[in-house]
């Protein structure tokens, strides 16, 4: 099995490296086949520790700072790394991806990264701080193809249909995926996910009809507004530094690609096969009814469809918030300084998740334009605003909500040992932690850890789903009623009529959610400076143990 998978990978590489569409394995010729494998196998896997570890090593850390009046020269390996990425990129534009990038032929890309490579060498001679820009490119560029490739060859290629080629791709996107968070500095971390998210998005506007890419554009720009003025409103009384607020919004950007991976996985009808195991993708309902049918006895009819869609609904807030509360953890942990830092960026990563959920659903502000504007004789501009401001404000504050309490308490198990310090001293106690430790001789901090981020987590997931509930909850009881008049049989003439049952979730997702954020945010442990986490290796010799 293992000749069969190194035999086939070697030409899998060898295919897409060549640009031949076919892929194919000969029927003899095994052994030379594996060893051929095995070696590309190697060699890609040193390039990528040499390569790793000369990224962590230059720019895991601020750049120097050279004075205005000392002349700068970069150094020899500095242009050669730079002519040698603009090289690369081309090679991978023309080959590897397909032509992902909007080019129309292989000469355009050339010219484009030859530009780039001259440009980059150019502002290296200004600025010492040119190199970090051209890296932030390079890696981001470099992933953005990497990636596109590999979702051709998993989802438009024949691969789905063998199970062990799905899983190594699942692996290699997965591994990716992390690098991409690499532990670089707030701007660097930013330029290389901006320079991901500009390929994708330049990626998916050329892939789209002519006729739809102005509507996509038009999408953007009025998703882009209510960004924006939710950003100040929440950033008004502590501003942040501009890098990391950037990095948190297109971090919450990213932040819906796993599931939308998940979502072509399902559509696709991929197979995973780990050897030991097998992993078959399915939808959130099949799972949900599934779930209901086998374990829980008695629930049949309405009770049964509205128990499938809670459980489903339950299932995507726990995708969405786990996908919005890694990024947020993988992007900004050791350049926290507060509680309310936490609490501030994690607002700013769901803002960029419902950005990005507004303009990539079909069914959301392209659905409104299409409506309202684009097919209508004449456009119904009242429609329109209401939807928009609808979405913009309801469904970004579920966002918020959710994922502000996410940051809350992760903000608490990140300064444990502050927290708990400041707790002793007021003579406030922790039932659960002090209990564990009292009991099992377990740490009181590394309890309390788990205790925050666990409620953070369910809490968050519970928010976002009880929401999404309750809003279709009119739809799947009888009758369909749409405010309490109905729902309660109310005379025609009865007041009741006249409240939506919208009112009821929105009123308290909004007005509550504002009331529970400020609780939160004014805080004295929210608002205490504690300084950023430092983590260091020790190395201790053996004398030192011995002793």
């Amino acid at each position: 099995m293992l000749t069969d998978i190194l035999e086939r990978t070697a030409f899998v590489i060898w295919a897409q490296l060549s640009g031949q569409q076919e892929l194919f394995a000969p029927a003899d010729g095994g052994a030379v086949n594996a060893v051929l494998g095995a070696a590309v196998f190697l060699l890609l896997a040193s390039v990528l520790i040499v390569l790793w570890r000369r990224i962590f090593r230059h720019h895991a850390h601020s750049a120097s700072v050279v004075p205005a009046h000392h002349a700068y020269t970069p150094s020899f390996h500095v242009v050669l790394a730079t002519v040698a990425s603009a090289a690369g990129l081309f090679f991978l534009s023309i080959r590897i991806t397909g032509g992902i990038v909007p080019f129309r032929n292989a000469s355009d890309a050339a010219v484009f990264f030859g530009v780039l490579g001259v440009i980059g060498v150019i502002a290296e001679y200004f600025s010492p701080r040119a190199k970090h820009a051209v890296f932030a490119f390079t890696v981001g560029t470099l992933i953005t193809f990497i990636l596109i490739g590999f979702h051709r060859m998993l989802f438009v290629s024949g691969i789905p249909q063998n199970p062990y080629f799905m899983a190594l791709g699942i692996v290699c996107v997965v591994l990716l995926w992390k690098f991409l968070f690499g532990p670089w500095k707030p701007q660097v971390k930013a330029g290389v996910l901006g320079t991901f998210v500009l390929w994708v998005a330049l990626h998916l506007l050329f892939r789209d009809p002519p006729e739809e890419r102005m509507t996509r554009l038009l999408v953007t720009g009025i998703a882009f507004v209510p960004a924006v003025i939710w950003c100040m409103l929440f950033l008004k009384d502590h501003m942040q530094r501009l890098s990391m607020v950037v990095l948190m919004f297109l971090s919450g950007m990213l932040s819906t690609a796993p599931i939308l991976f998940y979502d072509s996985m399902v559509r696709h009808g991929a197979e995973l096969q780990f050897f030991l195991f097998r992993i078959v993708p399915e939808n959130f309902s099949s799972t949900s009814n599934a779930f209901v049918t086998g374990n829980l006895v008695g629930i049949t009819g309405v009770r049964s469809t509205l128990m499938v869609t809670l459980i489903s609904f339950l299932l995507v807030g726990l995708i969405e918030e786990v996908s919005k509360f890694w990024v947020m953890r993988r992007s900004g942990r050791q350049f926290f300084a507060s509680i309310d830092d936490v609490l501030q960026l994690s607002i700013i990563v769901a803002i960029g998740f419902a950005f990005a959920e507004n303009v990539l659903n079909p069914t959301y502000f392209m659905a409104f334009v299409r409506q309202f504007i684009i097919y209508p004789v004449t456009p119904d501009w009242g429609a329109f605003f209401g939807n928009i401001l609808g979405r913009a404000i309801l469904t970004n504050m579920v966002h918020i909500l959710s994922t502000g309490v996410i940051g809350y308490f992760y903000g608490l198990s990140l300064f444990a040992d502050s927290y708990l310090a400041d707790a002793h001293r007021q003579g406030r106690s922790h039932i659960l932690p002090e209990a564990l430790q009292y009991v099992l001789q377990l740490p009181e901090k590394e309890v309390f850890r788990r205790e925050s981020v666990t409620i953070g987590l369910l809490s968050a997931i519970v928010l976002h789903g009880l929401f999404n509930f309750l809003v279709t909850l009119p739809d799947l009881l009888p009758g369909r009623p749409q405010t309490l008049g109905d729902l309660f049989a109310s005379p025609a003439g009865s007041p009741f009529h006249h409240i939506a049952l919208l009112v009821i979730p929105s009123l308290f997702y909004v007005v509550g959610g504002f009331w529970l954020l400020s609780v939160l945010f004014y805080q004295k442990e929210s608002m205490k400076e504690r300084g950023c986490l430092v983590e260091k290796d020790t190395f201790v010799g053996q004398d030192q143990v011995l002793a």
